[in-house]
């Protein structure tokens, strides 16, 4: 493993002001170098390199952390685990379910579970609007997969009534915004800084009102 990609990350994490165990950094490096090594044969993510892979996806997913609320969450459209896989990194004592319809991307998320032995996490492959979920999440987030629209629309019943709807955008969605289903609300709006990426990158915070 280049030496290079434990000191970006850690450059990373503390401009994020994130402390993380030794154990956890090292789960993030052997997760990158996984992504690494199956995206060449299956096409998991367009980002090739590993350094890129580390702004664009670890800490960029890492940028939410002072954000995630509840215990039990749902990541729908999760990709190859992000924010999904760091998260769960840095919150073993939380619950998380990995939802993706692609075939591909949960059995690499299958293997990764296994690897780094992570056992609050839960892989579904199927549509998340046939999920079950018994009580609702206390957070759905989701990284760039879908509106607003239709990712309440797919997902509002998987949280329960006080539960969040957490979603990762580039640009301020100010379109998106205006068009809400109704009985939904924006409660925060928080612009994120991730260490290397110059684009904007905005989560907001949406319920039921």
């Amino acid at each position: 493993m280049d030496p290079r990609w434990e000191s970006r990350l850690r450059q990373g994490l503390e401009t994020l002001q994130l402390a993380l165990s030794d154990t956890q950094v090292a789960q993030l490096l052997r997760y990158l170098a996984l992504l690494h090594k199956w995206n060449q044969a299956y096409n998991l993510t367009a980002v090739r390199e590993p350094m890129q892979m580390i702004e664009r996806h670890l800490l960029d997913s890492l940028s939410v952390v002072p954000y995630v609320q509840g215990t039990r969450i749902a990541d729908v459209g999760t990709g190859p685990g992000l924010p999904g896989i760091p998260l769960a990194i840095v919150y073993p004592d939380k619950a998380l379910v990995l939802m993706d319809s692609n075939g591909k991307k949960t059995r690499f998320l299958q293997q990764v579970k296994l690897e780094l032995g992570l056992q609050n996490i839960e892989i579904y492959h199927g549509r998340v609007e046939r999920y079950e979920a018994p009580g609702g999440f206390d957070a759905v987030i989701s990284r760039a997969f879908a509106s607003l629209a239709d990712m309440l629309t797919w997902v509002g019943d998987l949280c329960h009534e006080d539960g969040v709807f957490m979603a990762m955008k580039g640009l301020y969605p100010e379109a998106e915004l205006a068009q809400l289903p109704s009985g939904f609300a924006l409660r925060e709006s928080h612009r994120l800084q991730v260490p290397g990426c110059d684009g904007e990158r905005h989560l907001l915070l949406l319920q039921r009102s």
